[in-house]
């Protein structure tokens, strides 16, 4: 069994509705002991959750000799920090997305892996789900023919305060956002991007609001994103889009990035429309399960290196091209 743990903000969210119960789902992930920078709000975690240990602050938990793997949901500008220094302790590390604020980030961290002899997966759980299986199957068949079209979009609320909110921690619509359409584009398609243009709104906080980009890659393939912190403020309020054209018929869907249950999507051809249904289990469950995998059994990381690398830089060109460094 995998002895995991959080050595996150107590107060990230994701851990709270996703990650930690995605733990408690996995069949080879054991939660052991939690982090944060006070004791009192990891023993609050602790107790609500089931943890064996906590610890008032991360090089604790690091130092201690049962953890062997690590969950890290900290804000983006630490990631690579505390991603370096667990793994120099010989801890596996799963880190949220974005992993970096850089592909040169990205770079040391998985060097550090490498050099330790660990894993390091960036957290992309909706990845893992059987809804992109299935999307990627469809494709794979040709029963839309020859992709020549994505569009993706992901609208979510707007914040009174929140860390996206400022740009020393990492934050703005592209890095919380626009990493999910990225990886969606990347992840149907073998391509390598060779243009991209983009444009954005910017907040007073100097992060930007709302980003919209054209992407163009090698196969001839285009793409186009929109991603924004915008709808209502501190609410539940999101809108997540997904178009794929193909030469012989489409495929749209509304799915939310990382929905849990029944889904379904839609396929166009010229013989009518299909309704493909998939079953997705906790998406957060299936991530953790396969670090796991590859821990105990030497799986290769569904969410590679090569893969998280290609990312990264791709989300370089468009923070240049918006101008956010």
């Amino acid at each position: 069994m995998i002895r995991s743990n959080d050595p996150g903000l107590l107060t990230a969210n994701i851990a709270r509705w996703g990650t930690i119960p995605g733990m408690k789902k996995a069949n080879n992930c054991e939660l052991y002991a939690i982090a944060g920078r006070s004791l009192e709000k990891a023993n609050k975690f602790m107790n609500e959750f089931g943890f064996e240990k906590a610890y008032g602050s991360y090089d604790e938990l690091l130092e201690d000799a049962e953890v062997q793997a690590v969950y890290i949901p900290l804000p983006n500008d630490i990631h690579i920090k505390w991603v370096k220094e667990a793994l120099k302790k010989k801890k596996h590390v799963l880190c949220e997305k974005p992993l970096a604020l850089n592909a040169k980030e990205a770079e040391e961290m998985f060097a550090c892996a490498r050099e330790n002899g660990v894993y390091l997966m960036e957290a992309y759980a909706y990845l893992h789900s059987p809804y992109i299986r299935s999307l990627k199957e469809d494709l794979k068949s040709g029963i839309i023919g020859e992709v020549d079209y994505i569009e993706s979009a992901f609208i979510t609320q707007g914040y009174k305060e929140d860390f996206r909110l400022h740009k020393e921690l990492g934050g703005g619509a592209m890095y919380d956002l626009g990493c999910y359409c990225t990886t969606m584009f990347l992840s149907m398609t073998d391509s390598d991007p060779v243009f991209v243009k983009a444009s954005a709104e910017y907040s007073d906080q100097d992060v930007d609001l709302v980003t919209a980009g054209i992407i163009r890659f090698e196969n001839g393939l285009r793409a186009s994103f929109n991603v924004g912190m915008i709808l209502g403020q501190d609410s539940n309020f999101r809108f997540d889009r997904l178009y794929i054209h193909g030469s012989e018929g489409s495929i749209k869907s509304e799915v939310e990035y990382n929905a849990e249950g029944d889904v379904s999507y839609r396929i166009y051809t010229k013989d009518g429309m299909v309704v493909r249904s998939v079953s997705n289990p906790q998406n957060y469950s299936l991530e953790i399960e396969q670090l796991g995998n590859c821990i105990l059994h030497d799986e290769k990381p569904l969410v590679s290196e090569e893969f998280s690398l290609k990312n990264a830089k791709l989300i370089d060109t468009v923070l240049s091209e918006i101008g956010y460094y």
